[in-house]
């Protein structure tokens, strides 16, 4: 753990009592902490999951207000869960002044991650945010500067951190050494469509599409870019920061455990038709430069990832390994000189699996409980309302995700420039390349008030 990370537990620690009394702003009056949500999507489980986390996290605090800039979802939300009781905004930055909320959950698109979670740190919230955190690799170091300095919980929606008989044990196998010594993983996440140009519409009149649109580049309303905004580099980074976030995360965790990074980016992959050969991305992520109104992430790809004790992460759309019997298009395999184990979703398998013993359980059980910083496995919002009550870590805290988004935006960066890269996790930076380091960060717009 770095001195970072020691630190704000030891600042939590010291201040937990004093955090769950008299201070907090407004518990209600049977104590519980109050609750706001900013995004919450659509009832049928369009645009993005912040409906659903809103209310996971409803079940330990008391919800106060929905913020959301589709003037429908928030009055669905509101009159559907909550009998039409909140208060409602479509500016997150009003609902911060007015209510004070003690924890914010965000479930907006990507692109708005960042800005909206540091605004609620400095209002004195602690906070859930759905993955994937970061836009870039620069809004990981602004993060998890604002972390360190407020000292709140920050949860990140990574939820396959907290499952215990399938990923949690399978990094456990891995850093007890049941694979053996060398382990290297082979990770697929699918692929993203084609699809463009697309037409550009009215905006409907229940929908603020400039607050929307938020920091990214000023853009005419379009039903795809805001339903399907994964496939957008101005608002995402397709697959690689969308399952990648998972699955990336999980195989970085058992295979470099520590507070390091890939150190070399190699491989290749195709993008839809509408991005030319050599394209000028920096120009286009800071919006100085144009593509035709369609989907333009990566749609293929098979990128390796090289870290400093020899082991690497292969990061495909789907993974097959001729006259090997291996192919599956979602999942981690590790595979080391004692054997392999398979793990997604479904099922975790493998002739380790199948040899351990009640004793090897139970070995795996205590990794396991160090791996959670001490907490039982199980329900991720469980595990933030339990750090924020007694200071802890949460199982999927700003820095590791800072660290596993930065290995997403390697791959894609990778992809754009077409060529393999060095890079230095300690200063976090490419090494004698300025041509990647410019696309480390990118222009935000700003944002006026309505």
């Amino acid at each position: 753990m770095n001195t970072s990370r020691r630190r704000f537990l030891q600042t939590t620690a010291a201040g937990s009592a004093v955090a769950m009394s008299g201070p907090l702003r407004a518990a209600d009056d049977n104590g519980k902490l109050r609750l706001a949500a900013i995004g919450v999507g659509g009832s049928r489980g369009r645009y993005n999951r912040g409906r659903s986390i809103a209310l996971s996290a409803a079940g330990f605090a008391n919800m106060i207000a929905v913020c959301d800039v589709d003037d429908l979802h928030a009055k669905e939300f509101n009159e559907e869960h909550f009998g039409g009781k909140l208060n409602t905004y479509r500016d997150y930055r009003e609902l911060l002044e007015q209510e004070k909320p003690d924890v914010v959950t965000i479930g907006t698109p990507d692109h708005w991650h960042v800005p909206i979670a540091i605004a609620a740190l400095r209002s004195g919230a602690h906070v859930y945010c759905e993955k994937p955190l970061t836009l870039t690799i620069d809004e990981g170091k602004q993060i998890r500067k604002v972390v360190e300095e407020t000292g709140k919980v920050f949860q990140v929606g990574t939820q396959q951190r907290s499952a215990k008989d399938l990923f949690l044990t399978a990094i456990a196998m891995v850093q007890t050494g049941r694979l053996g010594d060398n382990v290297n993983a082979y990770v697929a996440i699918g692929g993203a469509p084609e699809g463009g140009p697309f037409d550009v519409t009215e905006t409907p009149e229940d929908i603020d599409w400039n607050l929307w649109l938020g920091p990214a580049p000023d853009k005419g309303y379009c039903e795809e870019r805001r339903r399907f905004f994964r496939w957008y580099f101005e608002y995402s980074g397709g697959k690689m920061t969308d399952w990648g976030a998972h699955h990336i995360d999980i195989a970085q965790w058992a295979l470099a455990p520590g507070e390091t990074g890939p150190v070399k980016v190699s491989g290749k992959g195709q993008f839809p038709k509408i991005v030319p050969d050599d394209y000028n991305w920096e120009s286009f992520l800071n919006g100085e430069a144009s593509l035709p109104n369609g989907y333009n992430t990566a749609m293929k790809f098979n990128i390796e990832l090289t870290y400093e004790n020899g082991s690497v992460l292969s990061v495909n759309d789907h993974y097959t390994r001729e006259n090997d019997n291996v192919n599956f298009p979602n999942g981690i395999l590790f595979e080391g000189e004692k054997g392999r184990i398979f793990v997604n979703r479904g099922k975790l398998e493998g002739r380790p699996v199948d040899a351990l013993t009640d004793a090897d359980r139970a070995e795996l059980d205590e990794k396991i409980t160090e791996l959670c910083h001490g907490k039982k496995p199980g329900g991720h919002m469980g595990n933030f309302f339990e750090c924020i009550s007694d200071g802890g870590l949460p199982i999927s805290d700003v820095w590791t995700h800072h660290r596993t988004m930065t290995s997403c935006h390697l791959c894609n960066i990778a992809l754009m420039l077409g060529r393999d890269l060095t890079w230095d996790p300690k200063a976090e930076r490419f090494v004698g390349d300025e041509q990647a380091n410019a696309l480390l960060s990118r222009k935000s717009r700003e944002v006026a008030r309505t």
